[in-house]
């Protein structure tokens, strides 16, 4: 089988590789720091913005998939250099380039309807202009037939092995299976869309060797949304808890909060997306290719269960 590369190894990064290697592929991963070795994995330690670097540990390769991104308060001034470090690695060496994206482009939505890929990427605020920067770019040298590009969009991430970035994970898996309140960014009950981390794993080894994928973005296969107290509530089901309280936070006291903590100032940003109806359509994938969203009950079983062996193995 081929090699393949994965530039970051969070929650995306890790569950990619890995699948990656289940299907008989050989793996490559590049992060700042470098990681212990696991099997069939090849971790490698370079700043994956050094575009001559990155492209000697890319030469050969099948795909490059893009998982990683800089600190959330950094993407102004972190993501430009290196997306054109990905954009050369692929020139370079004939790579498909695939990026791991999210819907911070499209900015606020007018309307109730669904999100689907032809809407224009309107983003008014940095990171949603920043995100949106970067697929132009790649998008723009593929088609000038420079490189091979397709980028894949999901909405939050949800699932076994997402922890502090996920608005159903640290921040409300261990207070839930204590059976305390747990809090969010807007409204509770506006509907959203959840993107199953595995799905997302899934959809970009998929569109990796699908020459008909490349050149445009797609939305990742996603359940259909559920607000967060609706999520809330099956997860507590599942875990077999007394159902918990969830609460909104209103603008007062997140502007509190943003005060003293550096992750609230930046979620400002995107508090819309949690304030009304936050929905992708991803019928165009599904149209198109064979991954298809797990289940919902699927998903939050994998995820009660996850969770509760890591805050066992943490005690």
């Amino acid at each position: 089988m081929s090699l393949h590369v994965v530039i970051g190894f969070g929650p995306a990064g890790a569950a990619t590789a890995r699948l990656l290697v289940e299907r008989g592929h050989s793996v490559r991963v590049v992060t700042r720091s470098g990681r212990s070795p696991e099997p069939g994995i090849e971790h490698v330690a370079l700043d994956a913005a050094d575009s001559e670097r990155l492209s000697a540990a890319v030469r050969g390769a099948a795909a490059l998939y893009s998982c990683a991104a800089p600190p959330y308060h950094r993407w102004a001034s972190e993501w430009p250099p290196l997306a054109s470090s990905l954009c050369a690695a692929a020139e370079e060496t004939g790579a498909v380039l695939v990026m791991l994206g999210n819907l911070y482009g499209y900015g606020p939505v007018e309307g109730s309807g669904p999100m689907t890929e032809e809407l224009p990427l309107a983003a008014t605020g940095p990171k949603g202009r920043v995100r949106a920067a970067v697929w132009e770019q790649a998008r723009k040298l593929h088609e000038q037939g420079r490189i091979r590009a397709v980028e894949v969009r999901a909405s939050d991430f949800f699932g076994p092995g997402v922890t502090d970035g996920g608005h159903l994970a640290a921040r409300v898996m261990p207070r839930l299976l204590r059976g305390k309140a747990v809090s969010t960014l807007g409204n509770p009950d506006a509907p959203h869309s959840w993107s199953y981390l595995p799905d997302v794993a899934a959809a970009l080894v998929e569109v990796a060797g699908e020459e008909r994928a490349w050149g445009r973005a797609w939305h990742v296969p996603t359940e259909p949304a559920l607000s967060v107290r609706d999520m809330v509530g099956l997860l507590a089901d599942q875990a077999g808890t007394e159902p918990v309280a969830v609460r909104g936070l209103s603008p007062a006291v997140l502007g509190v909060a943003s005060v003293f903590s550096p992750l609230i100032r930046e979620l400002k940003e995107i508090r819309y997306q949690f304030d009304r109806p936050f929905v992708i359509d991803a019928s165009a994938y599904e149209a198109a290719f064979a991954v298809r969203a797990t289940p919902v009950a699927e998903q939050v079983k994998a995820t009660v269960d996850w969770w509760r062996e890591r805050l066992a193995t943490t005690r």
